[in-house]
């Protein structure tokens, strides 16, 4: 699936303004079997969502926020709360590998730039949402995946979201999100393969696309 199909799911399920931020942004990381004894590990991935959802919703959804200051808090919410290098060079796979010191600069430097245009808005379109967080299963000793539903106004049936958080320590990021099952990290992995195949392999054509989706979103 590529982005923009997955875009058009969350479009036809409704605009929910969590789900759509955090799409492209995403890791996706394996998973162990829960073990036993890990329930404060569990409460505390599932305290770490909870802020999360709380704080994006009370800093960025100010309807007379103007842009400029939108994309700065989205910005550093995103570094707060997700593992942002690590998700970027795992999104573009074995062609990070591939890459150049100076395409590896610019690709960082413009998958933030896009981030941050395209997703800042979202919040403007803000309609009530919020997340009710569920139940944490604990996948080995340094991930957990926390169950949560995306509540929705008017009837609309809810999301179910599920947060891959892990840990370093008691320091939190989220490093995937699956909505209705569909990794968001993959999608976008998927999605920047197929584009430097259809390129001949070059990764400054994915960095021509970012410019360009980039000026798009300004």
């Amino acid at each position: 699936m590529t982005e923009l199909e997955a875009m058009s799911v969350f479009r036809t399920k409704g605009r929910s303004v969590i789900a759509l931020i955090l799409l492209g942004v995403l890791l996706v990381a394996g998973g162990v079997p829960a073990q036993a004894g890990d329930e404060e590990f569990g409460a505390e991935a599932k305290a770490f969502v909870e802020d999360m959802a709380v704080k994006a919703i009370a800093e960025l959804t100010v309807s007379d926020l103007d842009k400029d200051k939108r994309r700065r808090r989205f910005r550093e919410m995103m570094h707060e709360y997700f593992a942002f290098k690590g998700i970027a060079k795992w999104v573009l796979g074995r062609y990070w590998r591939r890459a150049t010191e100076v395409e590896r600069k610019e690709y960082l430097e413009l998958f933030e730039q896009l981030m941050v245009a395209v997703y800042t808005e979202r919040f403007e379109r803000y309609s009530g949402e919020t997340l009710s967080v569920e139940r944490a299963e604990v996948r080995g000793g340094k991930d957990v995946l926390v169950h949560s539903r995306l509540l929705r106004p008017n009837g609309l049936k809810p999301i179910e979201v599920a947060w891959r958080v892990r840990a370093d320590g008691h320091v939190y990021r989220v490093v995937d999100i699956m909505v209705e099952g569909l990794s968001m990290g993959l999608t976008q992995r998927e999605e920047f393969a197929s584009f430097i195949r259809q390129n001949n392999g070059r990764v400054q054509s994915l960095i021509i696309e970012l410019r360009k989706r980039i000026e798009a979103a300004t």
